[in-house]
């Protein structure tokens, strides 16, 4: 198998490091060779977490240089932005709706930009948007967004649902278990 290209990014304290080791250990049960980097930053300070995941046959590196990307999961509008460059041609970018202004924002510096997946969609990138934020709430906990975007990436792979809740069931501490499978579920079917 060619080896595909996962990258998860984010802003820190948004679970993006839960959610690759939930889809390095749902590949490694899966039989694939599988390499996961992170990418810290500033990330306890509301900066930037990007992590990648490469999986297949044989993965020699886990970084993933510009334009390899198969896939970009992204935890905030803004993160995708920065990231685009990664995405290979004909890959999908799936992103929370959600804003989470940084810091030169906050201070008045600067503006949020507007409109950021709109125009990521007419440079002809496929954009999978998802409210993951209100999905999470729904599940439970607002902070299950990670699970919720997981759970909209699985429907990409041709991984039966059960073999990702086993994952979930050996990522997550036992009393998060049921929110977990809950914000899977509502990822996967909206």
């Amino acid at each position: 198998m060619q080896t595909k290209n996962i990258m998860i990014v984010g802003v820190g304290g948004q679970g993006s490091l839960l959610a690759s080791k939930l889809l390095g250990r749902l590949l490694v049960d899966e039989g694939y060779d599988v390499k996961v980097s992170e990418v810290h930053g500033m990330s306890q300070r509301g900066g930037s977490v990007v992590t990648y995941v490469r999986f297949g046959d044989k993965v020699y590196s886990p970084v993933i240089d510009e334009g390899e990307a198969d896939f970009i999961v992204s935890f905030e509008k803004l993160e995708a932005a920065r990231y685009i460059r990664n995405l290979k041609k004909g890959g999908t970018v799936i992103v929370n709706t959600q804003q989470i202004d940084p810091m030169p924002v906050i201070i008045g510096n600067a503006e949020y930009p507007a409109g950021v997946l709109e125009e990521m969609k007419t440079l002809g990138v496929h954009v999978d948007d998802i409210d993951a934020l209100s999905l999470a709430s729904q599940a439970g906990s607002a902070k299950a967004c990670n699970i919720v975007l997981m759970g909209r990436l699985a429907k990409y792979f041709d991984i039966p649902y059960e073999k990702w809740e086993k994952a979930i069931e050996k990522c997550v501490k036992p009393n998060f278990i049921e929110i977990n499978k809950k914000a899977f579920s509502l990822g996967y079917n909206n």
